[in-house]
């Protein structure tokens, strides 16, 4: 099999990359104004209302039924009564 010859034909010299300069100009960073950045802040506890869990009711509906001696009324009558404060609590 022939080899091939490379020549002086065949190498491609390219001109030099030129360098690159940084800008005569400095970037400053905008930074957002004092009142804007008070009006964008809200309490998560306004932003979201989260329901009471299952054991948050049970464990007041169970403080209930333990205030009354362990004794009268329904467990139903004391979940109920527990969720409807909790909820009243959230807002």
């Amino acid at each position: 099999m022939p080899r091939k010859t490379v020549t002086d034909k065949d190498i491609v010299v390219s001109a030099a990359v030129p360098a690159r300069h940084k800008p005569a100009v400095k970037r400053v960073k905008r930074t957002k104004p004092a009142a804007a950045a008070e009006a964008v802040e809200v309490p998560v506890t306004q932003l979201v209302s989260v329901p009471p869990s299952q054991e948050q009711i049970a464990s007041l509906a169970y403080s209930y039924w333990e205030a009354r001696g362990c004794q009268g009324g329904t467990p139903e009558e004391d979940w109920l009564r527990a969720e409807r404060e909790l909820m009243a609590a959230i807002g």
